[in-house]
């Protein structure tokens, strides 16, 4: 499959779910979800993580340039819901290991997970505050010690990027960046309802109830004008 390039920043335009896992089935990287913001504010650093790895597509303003570059066909995969996809389909071939949220956060999620997926191979686990390079190092010594098949880090961008790429020079596995996805998975925040989803209009639904939100859509009012004025379209 070939990627596409928005402003630079290079994503497969899967046209399924179902395609996206059969494709990292096979190429172990860093999965990493593109939206507006990514395409608008990625620096050279995150850049270059992506466009050496996996960008999917996960924002409906990324939909509609693809839209516009001719690519019908693609679809939008939610991160929040692809982490999920994952384990579901890998649970009882694949082995884990999950970074990030507050400590409770992270163990009501593995306790959850084990719950749901009762054959699910775990081998670690920790909270995404790591304060010391010493707990750095300690970390990425734990899951190369360990050898996990997948490893899930939910600690924002890019600093979740940054983190799996440290990793992956180490230990080559499927890598996941999840932001906040552990907080929805155990109840602690809440989703967009299933209607403002399937109209891709979930981004509204978070400023209406999360209006601090407002000024990073307004970070993006670029990618917006972009699409306004075609600037993705391929030259007649």
């Amino acid at each position: 499959m070939e990627k596409v390039s928005l402003n630079g920043v290079e994503l497969y335009p899967f046209t399924s779910r179902d395609q996206l896992l059969a494709y990292v089935d096979s190429h172990k990287s860093i999965l990493v979800a593109i939206n507006a913001e990514k395409v608008v504010h990625a620096t050279d650093e995150t850049r270059s993580i992506i466009n050496r790895n996996m960008g999917y597509c996960d924002g409906a303003g990324v939909m509609r340039a693809l839209r516009q570059m001719g690519i019908a066909d693609a679809c939008k995969i939610p991160g929040c819901e692809l982490w999920l996809n994952i384990i579901e389909r890998f649970h009882h071939t694949k082995s884990f290991y999950l970074v990030g949220a507050r400590q409770e956060v992270i163990e009501q999620t593995v306790t959850k997970l084990k719950a749901q997926f009762p054959e699910i191979n775990i081998l670690g686990w920790r909270n995404g505050y790591i304060k010391t390079n010493e707990e750095r190092q300690a970390l990425i010594d734990d899951i190369c010690a360990k050898q996990p098949d997948v490893v899930f880090v939910a600690m924002g961008s890019p600093k979740q990027e940054l983190l799996m790429e440290e990793i992956q020079q180490r230990h080559q596995a499927i890598f996941q960046g999840l932001g906040g996805s552990f907080e929805v998975y155990t109840g602690y925040a809440q989703r967009a309802p299933k209607w403002w989803v399937d109209h891709n209009m979930e981004f509204v639904y978070r400023i209406i109830h999360q209006p601090k939100r407002f000024m990073r859509l307004l970070k993006a009012y670029k990618f917006i004008w972009w699409l306004i004025i075609g600037k993705f379209k391929k030259p007649t």
